[in-house]
C-alpha cells in the first residue's frame, strides 16, 4: 500500500505591505537581540486554522471553505501596540494585537463550524517571537514591552498554506476572495484590546 502524504495546512490572514514591512523590522531587532530564532524570517500573518490532514483530502477542503466564503463580508483589522503572554510553565511570546478581534474571531468559529470543531480559546495576533525563555524574555522586554503598533488593514481573502507535516517551508495552495467585498456594518471596536 502506498504511503499517505500527511501536509500541514494553515489559514492565514495576511496583512498589507506595509504592516508585513513593520513587523519584519521588528522580528529583524529581535534577531539581533537574540540570534536567529524560530519563525524570524516567517512572513507576518493572523492564523485563523491549521491541521494536518492526507493530501487525499485537500480537494474537500477547498471546496468547502469555496463554499465558506461566498457570504463571508470584508472587513478591517485594527493593531494597536505590542503584547506578550506566556506560552506554558517556561516561555513567552510576543505578538501584534488586534485592537478589534471581533471580524476575526467570528470568521475563525465560522472555519471551525464547517468543519464541525468545537471552538476553544482564540486570540488573533501577529506573532513575532513565540518559544521565547525566561532569560530572552527579559532581554526583550526594554524594547519591546507596550510599544505602540498603530496600524490597519482591510482583509477581503484568506489563505491557504501547507508543508509536508515532516516540517519544510509553507506554500500557497489558494486564495480565497470573500464573496461580499464591502465591510460589514457593525461597530469596529465591539471591545478593547
Amino acid at each position: 500500500m502506498e504511503q499517505e502524504v500527511l501536509y500541514d495546512y494553515m489559514l492565514v490572514l495576511q496583512p498589507d505591505a506595509q504592516t508585513v514591512q513593520d513587523v519584519s523590522m521588528y522580528k529583524h531587532l529581535i534577531a539581533e537581540e537574540l540570534g536567529p530564532f524560530p519563525g524570524a524570517f516567517s512572513q507576518a500573518h493572523i492564523a485563523l486554522f491549521r491541521s494536518e490532514f492526507p493530501e487525499r483530502y485537500e480537494t474537500e477542503f477547498v471546496k468547502m471553505l469555496e463554499a465558506l466564503v461566498t457570504d463571508q463580508s470584508a472587513f478591517t483589522v485594527y493593531t494597536s501596540r505590542i503584547d506578550h503572554c506566556r506560552q506554558g510553565d517556561t516561555k513567552h511570546m510576543f505578538y501584534v494585537n488586534v485592537a478589534n478581534p471581533r471580524p476575526v474571531e467570528e470568521l475563525h468559529r465560522r472555519i471551525l463550524d464547517a468543519f464541525e470543531l468545537r471552538t476553544g480559546a482564540y486570540k488573533p495576533h501577529i506573532t513575532l517571537a513565540r518559544s521565547v525563555n525566561q532569560q530572552q524574555f527579559n532581554q526583550l522586554v526594554p524594547y519591546l514591552a507596550n510599544k505602540m503598533f498603530v496600524r490597519s488593514f482591510h482583509c477581503h481573502s484568506f489563505s491557504l498554506l501547507r508543508k509536508p507535516a515532516g516540517g519544510g517551508k509553507y506554500e500557497m495552495v489558494r486564495e480565497f476572495l470573500f464573496g461580499k467585498d464591502t465591510p460589514a456594518r457593525h461597530p469596529l471596536f465591539n471591545h478593547a484590546a
